[in-house]
C-alpha cells in the first residue's frame, strides 16, 4: 500500500513539472498566461556623464526577460538612477547622480521580488 501511494505521489509531481515547463516554453517564467511583455521605463536622461556614482549588482533570481525588465525598471523607478541589466550575467550595472546607499538598492531590487547578493562599486563612471 505504500509502495502505490509513493508511486502516485512520484506520477503526481511528474505531471505538474511537465506542465509548468510546457508553459515556460510557451510563454516565459513571469509573462504567462496570455499576459503581455513588461513594459520599459524609459529613463529620459542617458547622459553617462550625468551620472558620476555607479554600482554593479549581483542579482539572483532573474530567469527571463520579463525578469529582467522587472529589475530595471524597479532600479530605474529611483530619482537619478540609470540601470541597466545584463540578464545572462544576472547583473544591474546602476548609475546615480546622487549616491545611493546599497541598502537602498537592495531593499529596491528586493521590492521586485528579486535578492542582491553582491554589490561592487566601480569608480570608472563614464565607461559603458
Amino acid at each position: 500500500m505504500a509502495t502505490a501511494i509513493i508511486c502516485l505521489v512520484l506520477i503526481m509531481a511528474g505531471v505538474l513539472a511537465i506542465r509548468s515547463y510546457r508553459k515556460r516554453l510557451t510563454t516565459g517564467c513571469c509573462g504567462g498566461s496570455g499576459e503581455a511583455a513588461v513594459k520599459k521605463i524609459k529613463v529620459s536622461d542617458k547622459d553617462l556623464t550625468h551620472y558620476p556614482h555607479r554600482r554593479v549588482l549581483k542579482v539572483d533570481g532573474m530567469s527571463c526577460g520579463n525578469c529582467a525588465i522587472r529589475v530595471e525598471n524597479a532600479l530605474n523607478s529611483l530619482e537619478g538612477v540609470y540601470a541597466r541589466v545584463n540578464l545572462m550575467e544576472a547583473e544591474a550595472d546602476v548609475r546615480m547622480k546622487q549616491e545611493l546607499s546599497d541598502a537602498v538598492l537592495k531593499e529596491t531590487v528586493k521590492d521586485a521580488g528579486y535578492t542582491v547578493y553582491r554589490i561592487t562599486p566601480v569608480n570608472d563612471s563614464i565607461s559603458q
